[in-house]
Parts: structure tokens; sequence; C-alpha cells
């Protein structure tokens, strides 16, 4: 337990209100579908298969109660209407969904062929962009009801299917991001000496709520030997004097999320700290003044990648420089080498070089950046400075 005296008063905790951004409208879930098959047709596919999940819910703005072996499926054929395939059950509820106007809803009960059903609005022959998250049974399902279709990763099928956000998206992923913001403002604030990380960790989890997220995806918390290890989650370790913590932390809000790095010293730092926190901070400013529309995925790795390597660290940059982010926190474009996909404005993703020392410490510093037109606008605004905390 957290004894009174431990922790300094947050500033401004109360949560400030804000307008939440209009619903999407039946017809922008009718426009992304009609893209979606548009992009279907271009890639050689006949349709695309979205089931419960960021697929579904960007398609249709429908998201089951319950995910289950009951089969739940989108069809959006490249040729004619959407069609849901729901359990009899829940079609009250897809019924309510925003894009239930735009698609013909089909219903099974429990006893019935679901598979039956789907195969009547399938091409016989037909090759298919499906989620990655469909159940392995359904899928076989599918291929044992229909042996002639054929069926790939819809991240693999249709990588920028989500990667680019219209202006509505933006500004729920800016409001995200201020939201994180406000909350490492705050941490500041909160006493880390004589801690554990997990109740750091919770501290993160109450701001972030505060803030308005719904959802709280993670909050990492890795003091000294544990921050050399990037996806550390925290644990009982008590923090101390001398510590650098990184803070990695992030949610969902307004149904899009958020997603922050910075590194904190507690105390003053040492001159190691110092420097590797300066090499990160300017290969994290380097690759963000790189972004640009055209340039390839791979180079803005390769930017952040060469800048740490030329001092020194190149074997402890152990991860790529940066994933994309929307309806989930994880998502493509991803910045790493190999990745030939060219940026577009509107795309939206991290860049997130770190440093780690094992056995010593780690350095973080992440932002999420959205390409514009001549180049990209960060939605994370807090200093990069290594900040000193108590």
């Amino acid at each position: 337990m957290t004894h009174p005296d431990q922790r300094r008063p947050l500033r401004g905790t109360a949560h400030r209100a804000t307008a939440e951004p209009a619903p999407f409208t039946p017809d922008d879930f009718s426009a992304r579908m009609a893209r979606a098959a548009r992009a279907a047709g271009k890639a050689g596919f006949d349709g695309i298969l979205a089931t419960p999940g960021p697929d579904l819910l960007y398609l249709t703005g429908y998201a089951p109660v319950a995910i289950t072996e009951r089969l739940t499926l989108l069809v959006v054929p490249v040729d004619g209407d959407p069609t849901l395939i729901v359990p009899t059950l829940e079609r009250p509820d897809a019924e309510a969904a925003p894009a239930a106007t735009r698609l013909t809803l089909r219903d099974w009960s429990d006893g019935g062929d679901p598979y039956r059903l789907a195969a009547g609005v399938l091409d016989p022959g037909g090759r298919y962009a499906i989620s990655d998250s469909a159940w392995s049974l359904q899928l076989l399902g599918l291929q044992d009801r229909l042996p002639g279709t054929g069926y790939a990763p819809l991240t693999t099928a249709l990588p920028m299917l989500r990667a680019i956000k219209d202006a509505d998206e933006l500004e729920r992923l800016a409001a995200a991001g201020a939201a994180a913001d406000a909350t490492y403002h705050q941490i500041l604030d909160v006493r880390f000496a004589g801690r554990r990380e997990t109740e750091v960790a919770r501290d993160l989890a109450d701001l972030l709520t505060e803030h308005g997220h719904s959802e709280v995806d993670f909050t990492v918390v890795g003091s000294g030997p544990n921050g050399a290890n990037p996806h550390h989650e925290a644990g009982d370790r008590v923090m101390r004097e001398g510590d650098a913590v990184v803070l990695d932390f992030g949610g969902i809000k307004a149904g899009y999320g958020s997603d922050t790095t910075r590194t904190v010293s507690i105390g003053e730092p040492s001159a190691e700290v110092r420097q590797v926190h300066e090499v990160v901070r300017r290969a994290q400013e380097a690759a963000f003044l790189a972004v640009r529309p055209g340039v390839t995925c791979e180079s803005i790795d390769r930017v952040a990648r060469q800048y740490i390597t030329a001092a020194g660290y190149g074997e402890h940059f152990v991860h790529r420089t940066g994933h994309g982010i929307g309806l989930t926190t994880h998502e493509p474009p991803y910045i790493v080498e190999g990745e030939k996909q060219q940026l577009e404005p509107g795309m939206c993703f991290s860049i997130e070089p770190g440093v780690y020392l094992p056995g010593h410490f780690g350095v973080r510093i992440e932002d999420i950046v959205t390409v514009t037109d001549d180049g990209g606008r960060r939605l994370n605004t807090t200093s990069h400075t290594l900040a000193v905390v108590h």
C-alpha cells in the first residue's frame, strides 16, 4: 500500500470535459466499404471478409458485445452489395450499428449452419482478403463449405486499408495524443523514489482515464535495469535515486489510440544516462524531420538507426522504429527495414527509437506522427528534455 506521504499532490487532476467528436455517419461507413471494395479489386481479390475486431468496426461501426465461436462475418464483394452475417441472438445489436442501413443483414440460429449461409453470398471460386483476427475454426469452416475459395490475411493483402486517416480520424488521434500528453505532465509531479513500478503504473492508468480514455492498454514503467527490457511490464521493483525510468503508456479515447514514451531520471541523472538520452533524442528528431510524402517507411527506420549506430549504440537498438496507430495501437504501416511502402498524407505512426543497456538502464522517446502534404506533424508535443523526478 502507498503511504500518503509517498506521493506529492497531482496538479489539476480534475478531468476537464471536452466536446466529444461527432459520431461517424452511415455515409462514412458506406464510403469506407466502397473504398475497401475498390482496393480489393485492384489487388486481385473478389472481396473482403471482416470478422469482429478493428476491421469490422472500421467498415461498419459494429462491435459485437461478445466475440465468440459463433460466426459473425461482413462480406464486402468487389461487385455487389455488402452483407453482414450474424447470429440471430445478436441481430438486434447489429441492426443498431451505424452502417446497418447500408448493407444486407442475414442471421442464423444456433443449430444451423452459418457456413451454408455464407456460401450463398461468396463466389465459390473467389479469392478473399480476411481479417487477421478471424478464428481458424471459422476460416476452416468456410474452406470446408467452399473448397474452391482462397484466402489471404487482410494485413498482407491490403495493408493500407485503414492506414490513411481522414480529418475526423485525425481529430480523434490528436485528442488521444493530447490526453496522453496531459497525463505525462501530471505524472512528473508523482513521487517515484521509494515506490514500486506498479504504483506509478496505476497512477498513469488513473490519469489516462481522468483525461478521457475509455480503455488503458498499457502502462510500462521500467526503472533502472528493467528499462533495458523494451517490453518490461511494471513490476515490484522499488525505484530509487539515480534510476532512469522508461514510461510508455497509452490506450483508447473516442475510439482511437494514444501511445507515447518518455524517459525520466529519479534525481540527477548520471553522465552516461544523459549521453544516451541525448543520442536517442537526436535520433528521434532526425527521423521525424525525414517524414514527408513519398519516402519509404524503411527510410525513416534507417535514419534513426544510422544515427544511433554512428554514436556507438547500434547493437542496443533492438526493435523497429515505429508502428501505425488508429483503432488499435499497433497496425500498419510499420516503420522497419524491408517495408517499402511510401508515406502518404494522413498516415499516422510512432517514431520511437531506443537504446537498451542490459543490466543498467534503457532510454526510449516516442511520439505519434502524422504525414502532412509537405512533411510531418507530431501528435505528442511534450518536451523531449530529460525530466528529473523525485
